[in-house]
């Protein structure tokens, strides 16, 4: 192992350990700007609020927060491409935007201030995680509109990194490039992370062995199974990240050493908690839909954006020194939330209750299909690759019994031939709907 011990080291002390009611002032002040700032030049933002009869002077507290509207990701779609923005369209010096796939892509538009101010959250974000400046760092996340390729890169460089900017795919060259070129950071998805790792093994290369000491992933939830997978198989300390490209992309929040939460920057963003049923918001620690208002956006400012991620938040102290707000991993979306015969499903708790499974290889497919008004689930599990084939249907009875005892839904499971379960090359799809 090529773990090195946890150090404190911070890029911004000042503001990684600020009080919280130094943290406090300063996001009312912000959030006073971004409200007046998103009123007076976004269309859809002043028709919202003067609907909901609130307007940004009424903000005397960070509770009054509450009282303005969310927004929600239909609202990018229904105001596409540049219906959002609150700066001319000549001032955005860059576009990301979503795959789009469920509909019109989400696009999002940076200026010139906010790129400068994402790198700094990056090279911040990822000297939390343990990233020194003048180390290798191999960048395998996509490059182009998706917001992770781009955030790491200038994140990196802003460090003081040497970066290897290899984006997905070709993994045989990507493992020959860590090798050759002595990467101690991985930037990756956990999904290709473990696909690295697999190749790697498959071509006699033992990255243990190799320089790696970190990865930072991210980009999809990922299970502390699928963590211990990652740290044992190449040699790392696996540590996650967190972002999303309506906020700014990655660098909204990122684990340091102690691997406790993410810290989420709150000098940049305001985070709330609320109950997804009432809309209301939850106490400091409760679990429900994480809501993000940004609070130096000068080109998209969101306010309240609904994430559907479902997590808590901790405010007290870390041992690493840091104030800021913790974000406890992800467990899971609700709009990824599968229904099945009355049990409420995440993908994630799936993976979390078969990661490690004996037999099993880190690898599956959950097939959403409906018999009669019901949604049924099937789970196709790849086998480990010293497992018998003739051992295949009993294993799989024990995998469909420990989904039933750990999460109480009742699945098909299969398990099917090493490599039959496609492997990714940026976010894993997990889930199969052939519902029609």
């Amino acid at each position: 192992m090529n773990v090195m011990a946890p150090q404190a080291w911070m890029l911004d002390p000042d503001v990684e350990t600020l009080d919280r009611a130094a943290l406090a002032e300063r996001q009312r002040e912000r959030l006073r700007q971004t409200l007046a700032h998103a009123y007076a030049n976004v269309p859809h933002t002043r028709r919202a609020f003067d609907e909901r009869g609130v307007h940004p002077d009424d903000l005397r507290d960070l509770s009054d927060l509450r009282r303005f509207p969310f927004t929600v990701k239909a609202d990018l779609r229904d105001n596409y491409p540049y219906g959002l923005f609150a700066v001319p369209r000549e001032q955005v010096v860059r576009v990301h935007a979503s795959s789009g796939t469920t509909g019109k892509p989400t696009v999002v538009g940076y200026t010139a201030g906010d790129i400068d101010r994402w790198a700094n959250l990056m090279a911040r974000a990822m000297a939390t995680a343990g990233v020194r400046p003048g180390e290798v760092v191999h960048n395998a996340y996509g490059y182009g509109l998706f917001t992770g390729g781009m955030g790491f890169h200038y994140g990196a460089e802003r460090l003081g990194c040497t970066v290897v900017p290899m984006s997905g795919g070709n993994t045989e060259r990507q493992i020959n490039a860590m090798l050759d070129l002595e990467a101690s950071i991985l930037c990756a998805t956990p999904s290709y992370a473990l696909n690295l790792a697999e190749v790697a093994e498959g071509m006699g290369v033992d990255l243990r062995a190799s320089a790696l000491r970190i990865g930072l992933f991210g980009a999809e939830p990922w299970s502390d199974g699928m963590r211990q997978e990652l740290d044992e198989r190449l040699g790392i300390r696996s540590t996650d990240s967190y972002g999303l490209s309506e906020i700014i992309g990655p660098g909204v929040a990122m684990e340091c050493p102690e691997r406790c939460g993410l810290h989420g920057w709150e000098d940049h963003f305001l985070f709330e908690v609320i109950d997804p049923e009432t809309l209301e918001p939850l106490p400091m620690g409760a679990t429900g839909e994480l809501v993000i208002t940004t609070l130096t956006k000068e080109a998209l400012p969101m306010i309240r954006y609904r994430t559907r991620d479902i997590t808590r938040l901790d405010d007290t102290p870390c041992a690493c020194g840091r104030t800021h707000v913790r974000i406890m991993r992800v467990t899971g979306r609700n709009d990824d939330m599968l229904i099945i015969r009355g049990v409420n499903v995440y993908p994630s708790q799936i993976e979390a209750v078969m990661m490690g499974f004996p037999g099993t290889a880190p690898h599956y497919q959950l097939i959403v299909a409906r018999q009669g008004v019901m949604d049924t689930l099937a789970v196709e599990v790849e086998a480990a690759p010293d497992l018998a084939a003739e051992t295949y249907v009993e294993t799989a009875a024990r995998v469909r019994h420990h989904i039933k005892s750990i999460i109480g839904v009742t699945c098909g499971v299969s398990i099917v031939p090493p490599g039959s379960v496609p492997r990714s090359e940026g976010k894993a799809v997990r889930v199969k709907d052939v519902r029609g």
